[in-house]
C-alpha cells in the first residue's frame, strides 16, 4: 500500500478515537463539571488570597497577579497529565483495551489520540478557570501575549511526558498503581517554584528542580510579569528538556505495552 495511503488509514483510526473521547465527554455532564470543576477552585481560592495580598499593601498587586497566573500555568500541566492518564486509566477500568487492539490499531495512534483529547480537556478546564478569573477578578492570562503560548506549549507537553509514564507503569502494575498519576504530579509541585523562585530551596535540592522544565517556565512567567522581558534562554531549556522527558515517557510507554501484549494483560488488569 502506498505511504499516503498508510498515513490516511492512521489518521482515521486516530480521528476515530478522539472522537470516541469525545462522544464519551459529550455524553457525560459529570466528565464536563470535573474538567471545569478543580480548576474553578484552585482560581476562586487563590483570587482570594491574591485579593487579600492586594488589601493589605498596594505593593503585594504585582505578587497577586503572579498568584493568580501561577495556578493557571500550573493547570495546564495538570490537566494535560490527567488528560492522558485519567482517559487512558478508562479503558483499563472497562477492560477495553483488548478489544481495541483487536482492530488494525497501533500504539502510537492510542498515543496521538490520548495526546489531542488531552489538549482539549486543558483547553476546556483551564479556560473556564481564566474566563473565571477575568470575570471575578478582572484578571486576563491573555495580556501576556505571545509568551502565553510557549508557556503553555512547554507545560502541557511535561503534562503528557508524566501522563505518559504512569500510563505505563500503571499498564505493568495494574489499576491499584493509578494513584501515581496525583502523587506524581504533586511531588514536583514543591520544587517546580510555581509560586516562588527555585533560589529559596535548600541548595541540595535546586540541582534537582533545574532538572524540571516547569520550573523555567514560571521563571520565565515572573520574568515577564515583573520586568517585561521574555526570558529566551530558560524557553529553551525548557522546551528541550521537555523534549528529552517526552520521549522517555513514549519510550517507557511502547516498552511497557509491548510486555503487557505478550504477558496478555490486557484483558486481566485489576488491583
Amino acid at each position: 500500500m502506498p505511504m499516503r495511503g498508510r498515513c490516511l488509514e492512521a489518521s482515521n483510526r486516530v480521528l476515530a478515537m478522539v472522537l470516541r473521547y469525545g462522544y464519551l465527554m459529550r455524553g457525560s455532564w459529570p466528565r464536563i463539571l470535573e474538567l471545569v470543576y478543580w480548576p474553578a477552585m484552585q482560581i476562586i481560592m487563590w483570587g482570594f488570597i491574591s485579593e487579600f495580598l492586594r488589601e493589605q499593601h498596594a505593593s503585594l498587586a504585582g505578587v497577586s497577579i503572579a498568584f493568580l497566573a501561577a495556578v493557571l500555568l500550573w493547570d495546564v500541566m495538570f490537566r494535560g497529565q490527567l488528560g492522558v492518564s485519567v482517559v487512558f486509566f478508562e479503558e483499563l477500568y472497562s477492560r477495553n483495551l483488548g478489544h481495541l487492539f483487536a482492530s488494525p490499531l497501533r500504539p502510537y495512534e492510542l498515543v496521538i489520540a490520548l495526546l489531542i483529547i488531552s489538549f482539549l480537556r486543558t483547553l476546556i478546564g483551564v479556560g473556564s478557570a481564566a474566563l473565571l478569573a477575568l470575570w471575578l477578578y478582572h484578571y486576563s492570562i491573555f495580556r501576556m501575549g505571545l509568551p502565553l503560548v510557549a508557556f503553555f506549549s512547554n507545560l502541557l507537553i511535561m503534562g503528557w511526558s508524566m501522563g505518559l509514564l504512569v500510563s505505563g507503569l500503571v499498564l505493568r502494575y495494574g489499576l491499584g498503581a493509578e494513584s501515581l498519576a496525583w502523587a506524581g504530579i504533586f511531588a514536583i509541585a514543591p520544587i517546580s517554584g510555581i509560586y516562588y523562585p527555585i533560589s529559596v530551596l535548600p541548595f541540595w535540592l535546586r540541582p534537582v528542580a533545574k532538572a524540571i522544565p516547569a520550573s523555567y517556565v514560571f521563571h520565565g512567567m515572573r520574568m515577564l510579569l515583573f520586568h517585561h522581558v521574555f526570558d529566551w534562554r530558560a524557553f529553551w531549556i525548557s522546551s528541550a528538556l521537555n523534549g528529552l522527558y517526552l520521549l522517555i515517557g513514549a519510550a517507557v510507554f511502547f516498552a511497557i505495552f509491548r510486555v503487557a501484549r505478550v504477558r496478555g494483560l490486557f484483558l486481566n488488569l485489576g488491583e
